[in-house]
C-alpha cells in the first residue's frame, strides 16, 4: 500500500473514532445515563450532567425554578413540578411585653401550602417591634407605699387633722401580702424595720384612714411587677416589693405593717 493509501485509511480511522466518541455522548447526556443516583432533591449544585447539546444541566428538583434541567428530566426523575410555599395573612399584634416602658409585641402567620419539589421557601413567619407600654396601671407601679409597724394605732389617725373637720366614713380595711425584694442598710437602725430583709413575706394592713378616693391605699403593690415602698418612721429606710396576694375585709396579724 502507498504512503497516500496508508494516511487515507488513517484518516478514515481517525473520522471514525471522533464520530463514535461524540455518539457515545450523545447517549450518555442527560440525568437517564449518570453512574451515581439519577435525581435529586432539593437544591443541589453537584447533580449536573451534559445535555446532548454538550452544556450543563442539572437533574435537581430545583432546576424547575431555574429552568436549567436536562432535556429527559422530567421523563427519568418523573418528579412534579416545583411547589412554591404559601403563607396566610398576618395574624394581630400581640400586647406590648412591658406593661410599662419599653417593650416588643409580635405577630405571626401560618403556612398554607408548604414548598415541594424545589420550590421557594416559606418567608418569615414571625415579625417582632418595638413598644412602648402605657397600662392603666403604670401610674401605679410609681406610686411609693409609706409604711409604719402595726404598733401604731389600729385606725391611724391623721395627726393634723382638726376636730371640726368631717370624720371619714368608716372602712373596710384589706390586707396585701408582699415579698420583700430590697432594703436599704438604714433599715437596720430600729427594731421593726430591721425586720424588712430580702425574700420575707410580709402582710400589710390598708386600714379606712389610710385610703384614697379610689377606697385602696397608695403603694400597695402590683402583682408579678417591683414597686417599691419607704419606712415613715426611719429616714433613709426604703426598698421594693412585689404584691404576690390580697384579701378583702382582714387584718394582719401581729407584727406587720400598716399603710399611712
Amino acid at each position: 500500500m502507498g504512503a497516500h493509501g496508508w494516511s487515507a485509511t488513517r484518516l478514515g480511522f481517525m473520522v471514525c473514532g471522533y464520530l463514535a466518541l461524540f455518539c457515545a455522548e450523545i447517549v450518555e447526556a442527560g440525568c437517564g445515563e449518570r453512574e451515581r443516583e439519577n435525581c435529586c432533591t432539593g437544591r443541589n449544585n453537584e447533580c449536573f450532567e451534559y445535555s446532548e447539546r454538550k452544556t450543563v444541566c442539572y437533574c435537581d428538583t430545583y432546576c424547575q425554578k431555574t429552568r436549567d434541567c436536562c432535556e429527559d428530566y422530567q421523563r427519568v426523575c418523573q418528579i412534579s413540578a416545583a411547589i412554591d410555599c404559601v403563607v396566610g395573612s398576618w395574624g394581630p399584634w400581640s400586647s406590648c411585653s412591658a406593661p410599662c416602658g419599653v417593650g416588643s409585641k409580635e405577630r405571626s402567620r401560618q403556612v398554607s401550602v408548604p414548598p415541594r419539589n424545589g420550590g421557594t421557601p416559606c418567608l418569615d413567619l414571625k415579625q417582632r417591634r418595638g413598644c412602648f407600654g402605657n397600662n392603666v396601671i403604670c401610674s401605679t407601679a410609681k406610686e411609693v407605699a409609706k409604711i409604719l409597724p402595726d404598733s401604731f394605732k389600729r385606725n391611724f389617725k391623721d395627726p393634723w387633722r382638726r376636730p371640726h373637720m368631717l370624720m371619714k366614713e368608716e372602712k373596710a380595711s384589706y390586707c396585701v401580702y408582699l415579698r420583700l425584694k430590697q432594703a436599704s442598710a438604714a433599715c437596720k437602725l430600729k427594731l421593726w424595720s430591721a425586720q424588712l430583709v430580702r425574700e420575707r413575706l410580709i402582710c400589710a394592713e390598708c386600714q379606712g384612714d389610710a385610703m384614697s378616693k379610689s377606697d385602696r391605699c397608695g403603694g400597695e403593690g402590683l402583682e408579678d411587677t417591683r414597686t417599691f415602698w419607704t419606712a415613715a418612721s426611719v429616714p433613709g429606710c426604703h426598698g421594693s416589693w412585689v404584691r404576690e396576694s390580697s384579701s378583702e375585709s382582714c387584718r394582719c396579724p401581729p407584727y406587720s405593717l400598716l399603710f399611712v
